[in-house]
C-alpha cells in the first residue's frame, strides 16, 4: 500500500485489517475510510476515543433495529461495533488512565454477544474446563451444517479482538458448511483483562483441554478438527501440534518459530548486545530511560507486554525468548499450511523457516503485494486467503476421509 492512513505504524495496520473485515461483514469500508480520515493525526487518546465513539453509535443503530424487529440489521451492527470497539482498545494503553480499559473492553464484548446470539443458528456460549478455572468460547454452526461437518477451532493472536478471529478465520469456515469454535486462551482479552492471566508458551496445554471439551460432544465429528491461527498462533499452532495429534490438519498464519525475534527488530545492536551480557539493571535502566523520553513507543511497549505479566524488560524477553519451537519442529507431523505474506512485518522469513523444519506433510502458500495480499495476516487479501488456505483444508479433510 503506498497510501498511509496514519503515521503510526500499528494505527494504520489496523485500518487495513478493518477494511478487510469488511468481505465478512465486520466492518462499512464507509464508516472505517470517513473515521480514519478524522483521526489521521490523533495521539493515543484520540484514536482511542474515536473509534469508541463509532462502535457506540453503531451499536445504537443495532438496538433501534433490534427494537424494530429487524434481526439481519441488528446482527450485522453489532459486529462492526464489536470491531470498532476493539479497534480503539488498540490505544488503551497510550491513556493515562487505564480504567477506561475494562469498560470498553465489556462493550466489545457485548457487541460481539449480542451478534452470536443474533446468528443463525444462535452461536452456542460455552466454557471450557482449563486448571480449575474456565475459558470462554463460542460455537458457530451453518444453517445447514452435516453430522460429519469439520470443526475450526479459531486461535486468536496476541492482541487482536474476538471480532476479528471471527472475520479472519471463523465466518469463512461457517459460510464452508463447517462449524467454528472461537475462545480465549490465557493472555487473550477476557482471560487477560478481566482474569489477569498471562500467556503461556506450552500451547499443547491450553489446545489438549480445548480438543478434550470438543471431543467430549456428541456432535462434534473426531477426526475432522482443524486447528487454524493468526498472527502470534503462527507460534502456537505449531506448537500444541507437536504434542495434540488428534487435529487433522493446521493452519499457521504466518508461521513463526522465534516469537522474541518480532521485539528485538524494534531496538539497536548496542541494546541487544547489553541484554546479552547479562546485566539486568543495567538494560533495564536503559530502556526504562528510552521509555520515558518516547511516548508513543512506551504505549506500544506497555500493549505488547502486558498479555505476559512481566515488568522488567529483561524478564520480560528472557521469558519471550522461552516461545521457540526449535526444540520440537521435529515431533510436528500434523499436516500444516504455513502462509507467507509479501513484507511481513513482524517474523520475515520465518514462514519459510518453519516450512523447511517441518518433517511431515506441509504446503506453503504465499501472498504477494501484486495481488494485493501482502502484510502480515493478509489483512486485504481476505478473499484470496479464504480461497486457498480453506481449499487445502476441503483437500486434505478429504483425502482423510
Amino acid at each position: 500500500m503506498v497510501y498511509r492512513f496514519c503515521e503510526n505504524e500499528q494505527f494504520d495496520f489496523e485500518v487495513l485489517v478493518l477494511l478487510g473485515a469488511g468481505w465478512q461483514k465486520g466492518s462499512d469500508p464507509g464508516e472505517v475510510l470517513a473515521t480514519a480520515s478524522a483521526l489521521r493525526d490523533a495521539d493515543g487518546r484520540g484514536w482511542f476515543e474515536g473509534w469508541a465513539e463509532l462502535a457506540r453509535r453503531v451499536r445504537s443503530d443495532g438496538e433501534r433495529a433490534a427494537a424494530a424487529g429487524r434481526r439481519t440489521s441488528a446482527r450485522d451492527a453489532w459486529l462492526r461495533a464489536a470491531g470498532y470497539f476493539g479497534t480503539g482498545l488498540v490505544a488503551a494503553d497510550a491513556l493515562d488512565d487505564d480504567t477506561r480499559l475494562l469498560p470498553v473492553f465489556r462493550q466489545h464484548r457485548e457487541c460481539f454477544d449480542r451478534f452470536a446470539d443474533a446468528w443463525e443458528p444462535a452461536a452456542e456460549r460455552v466454557a471450557v474446563p482449563y486448571e480449575g478455572t474456565e475459558l470462554p468460547g463460542y460455537l458457530f454452526r451453518p444453517a445447514a451444517g452435516g453430522a460429519d461437518a469439520p470443526t475450526v477451532i479459531v486461535n486468536n493472536g496476541s492482541d487482536g479482538p474476538v471480532s476479528t478471529a471471527w472475520t479472519m478465520l471463523g465466518a469463512p469456515a461457517v459460510a464452508r458448511g463447517w462449524n467454528a469454535f472461537l475462545f480465549d486462551g490465557p493472555g487473550q482479552q477476557s482471560m487477560l483483562f478481566e482474569h489477569r492471566m498471562p500467556f503461556r508458551p506450552d500451547w499443547e496445554n491450553v489446545i489438549t483441554p480445548v480438543v478434550d471439551f470438543l471431543l467430549g460432544r456428541d456432535d462434534i465429528a473426531p477426526g475432522r478438527l482443524v486447528l487454524a491461527g493468526i498472527s502470534q498462533a503462527g507460534y502456537w499452532v505449531p506448537r500444541a501440534l507437536a504434542f495434540e495429534h488428534r487435529i487433522a490438519a493446521g493452519v499457521a498464519d504466518p508461521g513463526v518459530v522465534s516469537v522474541v525475534d518480532s521485539w528485538w527488530n524494534h531496538f539497536p545492536p548496542e541494546l541487544r548486545e547489553l541484554f546479552d551480557s547479562g546485566d539486568r539493571d543495567a538494560f533495564d535502566g536503559s530502556m526504562r530511560e528510552g521509555l520515558a523520553e518516547d511516548g508513543e513507543f512506551a504505549a506500544y511497549w506497555r500493549w505488547r507486554a502486558k498479555p505476559y505479566g512481566i515488568d522488567s524488560p529483561f524478564d520480560l524477553l528472557t521469558e519471550i525468548g522461552r516461545y521457540d519451537l526449535t526444540g520440537v519442529l521435529d515431533r510436528i507431523t500434523v499436516p500444516l499450511l504455513v502462509t507467507s505474506p509479501e513484507g511481513e512485518q513482524f517474523w520475515p522469513g520465518q514462514s519459510l523457516r518453519l516450512y523447511e523444519a517441518l518433517p511431515g506433510e506441509k504446503a506453503f502458500v504465499e501472498f504477494t503485494a501484486a495481488e494485493g495480499a501482502d502484510l502480515h495476516c493478509e489483512p486485504l487479501g481476505r478473499a484470496l486467503f479464504e480461497q486457498r488456505v480453506f481449499d487445502w483444508l476441503a483437500a486434505r479433510l478429504g483425502a482423510a476421509a
